[in-house]
């Protein structure tokens, strides 16, 4: 519930976005109405609200999961709170694997830490991610190896493959792991290879069947043009590796914070070599583009968290065999409430902490008239929309967003709902938003709202819905 809380109040105080929640919006109504997962958010950087298949974008299909949703309420909210749902189921089967482990009490303390963990936290506060998907299917993965049911892990890795085409390399990480388990060799090879192969086929020949690109999110310039220039680059210059990590040192304590929380304990177990792969993705990057990918905000950490929690459980359990008869012998009934009480410490200092700030609840002084400027666009309409007010027309609009003409794209939409106060992500300034709402109105476009610093414009010439 503190999870839909959370996102119910970002969403209704404006604090989304078009990127990303509009844009899995859109996807997800695609599938509702039993067609592809189209965005006019991505596809309008080509053509003028054209739609653009978002798996051509990324490989995410398990979000055909949740269209069934749409059809009880068709609107961004269903996404903020199924993701809300999705994140907080993760812990029973994870309670089941960590009982098996370590004991009932230690599975409810270590359940309650997932909960209130920041990467959790933080995924939440980004509105909506396919990644949200991850932590469920990585406890059942786990929970089902722990069983000794290879065909059921096997399924849960080929489910995960789905939720985005670099779980291929979570799938790789964790098969080399288990190379270093005897009884699971065989099957750890068939995950490297069957990782390696996917995370070909989605990137060459997947997501180009549907207009995308092989090297669309390439940040790895300081490695080489290429996979094969990047990997070449790092086994030839090891020495470059450790300063590329390091660098900036946002790197080091995101990965600080991923693991002290657990004590370290997820270096006891050969599973931690799945989430270190997904980590290494992220931090050998090295383009600005990638920053994002490098902190503790957004929804990235939502891909690791649960495989480093499962790696703890089973590297505490470890360490238990091996102290087990000697002079130190490792204290589990002292880990897992440490474990519970630092998650719940650190809990404040992101996002769920704004649960206890009074002052967070309130919408704004500018609320009021941002709701009337979206309440003037009309139904069904193509309009360019401020990043904070497309979530809240997406429903009913074609949304993209707001951005100034460009020699690439020198159509405009026939609608424009923007805000003169609040910089938006395709500008460099507020004065360069000002500067491209005057242009438009000089181009014919009429103000048809204007208050507070929202302003709608619309092109009579072309939309007779403007009067």
């Amino acid at each position: 519930m503190a999870y839909v809380i959370l996102g119910l109040v970002e969403f209704h105080t404006l604090r989304t976005g078009v990127y990303d929640l509009v844009i899995f919006d859109q996807g997800v109504r695609g599938y509702a109405n039993f067609g592809l997962p189209t965005s006019f958010v991505k596809g309008n950087w080509q053509q003028l609200g054209s739609a653009f298949p978002l798996l051509g974008d990324h490989f995410s299909p398990i979000l055909a999961l949740l269209a069934p949703l749409y059809w009880i309420h068709d609107g961004p909210e269903t996404l903020v709170v199924a993701q809300a749902g999705v994140l907080a189921l993760a812990v029973l089967p994870f309670w089941v694997y960590t009982r098996r482990a370590l004991g009932t009490r230690a599975a409810y303390l270590l359940g309650v830490a997932y909960l209130l963990s920041w990467p959790v936290a933080e995924t939440v506060d980004f509105h909506f991610h396919e990644y949200a998907f991850v932590p469920l299917i990585t406890a059942v993965l786990f929970e089902r190896m722990q069983a000794g049911r290879r065909w059921h892990a096997l399924a849960a890795a080929v489910v995960l493959l789905l939720v985005k085409e670099d779980l291929s390399l979570f799938v790789v990480g964790l098969g080399a792991g288990l190379l270093l388990v005897r009884e699971w060799r065989r099957t750890g090879a068939l995950m490297i290879l069957g990782g390696a192969g996917f995370l070909w086929l989605a990137g060459y020949v997947i997501i180009p069947a549907f207009g995308g690109t092989p090297g669309r999110y390439w940040y790895y310039s300081g490695w080489g043009e290429d996979l094969g220039e990047a990997v070449a680059r790092i086994v030839t210059h090891p020495h470059e590796v450790l300063g590329v990590l390091s660098t900036p040192d946002t790197k080091v304590w995101t990965v600080l914070l991923l693991f002290a929380p657990l004590f370290f304990l997820p270096l006891l177990s050969p599973y931690a070599m799945a989430p270190a792969a997904l980590l290494a993705e992220r931090m050998l990057a090295t383009d600005p583009g990638a920053a994002g990918w490098w902190g503790t905000r957004y929804h990235y950490n939502a891909a690791v968290v649960m495989a480093l929690f499962c790696a703890a459980v089973d590297g505490a359990a470890r360490l238990r065999r091996m102290t087990e008869g000697r002079r130190f012998h490792w204290s589990v009934p002292s880990w897992a409430p440490a474990v519970a009480v630092t998650a719940a410490v650190i809990m404040p200092f992101f996002a769920l902490g704004n649960l206890f700030t009074p002052s967070w609840y309130g919408a704004g002084p500018r609320h009021a008239a941002a709701v009337e400027a979206m309440r003037r666009v009309p139904d069904g309409v193509l309009v360019e929309a401020a990043n904070a007010l497309g979530p809240g027309i997406s429903a009913r609009t074609r949304v993209v967003a707001w951005a100034a003409k460009t020699a690439a794209r020198p159509e405009r939409a026939p609608w424009i709902l923007a805000d003169l106060r609040a910089r938006q992500p395709h500008f460099d300034s507020v004065e360069d938003q000002a500067e491209d709402v005057g242009l438009l109105r000089q181009r014919g476009y009429r103000d048809v709202f204007s208050q507070d610093g929202y302003v709608v414009l619309c092109n009579p010439s072309v939309d007779e819905a403007c009067g």
